[in-house]
């Protein structure tokens, strides 16, 4: 069994040296273009997006990349290890100079997430996960293992949310599934690091607002750490190129509650019309 060390190394170097070009457009007044309706891009996307595609290619010249910033692979494309790569998730929290954005790159294999980095440059904070050998977080050169807190089912949940695009049904959902606290927080891949550090049990997404390079690398960090991520339905999220968005939403647990809340957002999947996806 490969323990993807190379892997990990590629990945987590391009994470930091992109963190480093992108802190260099941070600190200057940058401009904001919009590539759709209330989607924004900066220049740290694009220059962060460049580098770590580039290493990618010249580190794994076989495997298919799919970027944000990039044109999108052939979806005949025919391989096995498949990258997804988000070079300032929460974009949004860039421009507002709060912090919370990081680059993401996950590795999936054969469909599932396997190899996640995500890298908060704004106080160096790094999160590593390899589905099935652990994971781990290090800060200012300090490093310690990352084991998901399940002390059981109590009255009152911490949830994770988007500080710049809540849904409008959470707090509903949060009422029905006895959500007690919310801790909000910009990049998916941070609000899963809450969840692995134990400083909150659940994030859900419950719309089709995410892609996969938004899920790859936080799905294998909060697996390898011992956590729960599927979508609203409570099937596995899969890796491939016909389908980039989740279309079914996102849920990401401490494990204790999952089966909890997959079970509260029945009604949520019903009103949104959703149904299991047919096997492939």
């Amino acid at each position: 069994m490969t323990d993807f060390a190379r892997e990990l190394n590629v990945a987590t170097e391009l994470a930091r040296k992109a963190g480093a070009v992108i802190m260099e457009v941070y600190a200057t007044d940058f401009t904001v273009a919009y590539k759709g309706k209330n989607d924004p891009v900066t220049d740290a996307d694009k220059r962060g997006n460049e580098m770590i595609v580039k290493g990618l290619r010249q580190a794994f010249p076989n495997d298919i990349i799919v970027a944000e910033e990039s044109a999108r692979p052939d979806a005949t494309q025919a391989g096995t290890r498949i990258w997804y790569v988000d070079p300032v998730d929460g974009t949004k929290e860039f421009i507002a100079k709060n912090g919370e954005f990081s680059v993401m790159i996950g590795l999936s294999i054969n469909g599932q997430a396997k190899v996640g980095v995500v890298f908060r440059p704004d106080g160096d904070l790094l999160y590593v996960g390899v589905v099935g050998q652990g994971a781990w977080m290090e800060r200012n050169g300090k490093r310690m293992p990352l084991v998901v807190k399940n002390p059981g089912l109590s009255s009152s949940i911490t949830q994770a949310v988007s500080r710049s695009h809540r849904h409008p049904m959470l707090e509903k959902i949060g009422k029905d599934i006895g959500v007690g606290k919310e801790v909000p927080s910009g990049s998916v891949g941070l609000k899963i690091g809450l969840i692995a550090r134990g400083l909150a049990d659940i994030y859900i997404e419950p719309g089709p607002y995410t892609k996969l390079w938004d899920s790859c690398g936080p799905e294998a960090i909060l697996r390898a750490a011992g956590g729960q991520f599927t979508n609203i339905l409570g099937e596995q999220i899969r890796y491939g190129l016909t389908q980039l968005k989740n279309t079914h939403g996102l849920v990401a647990t401490n494990g204790a509650y999952h089966e909890k809340v997959i079970q509260g957002l029945e009604p949520v999947a019903k009103e949104l019309g959703l149904t299991a996806q047919p096997a492939q």
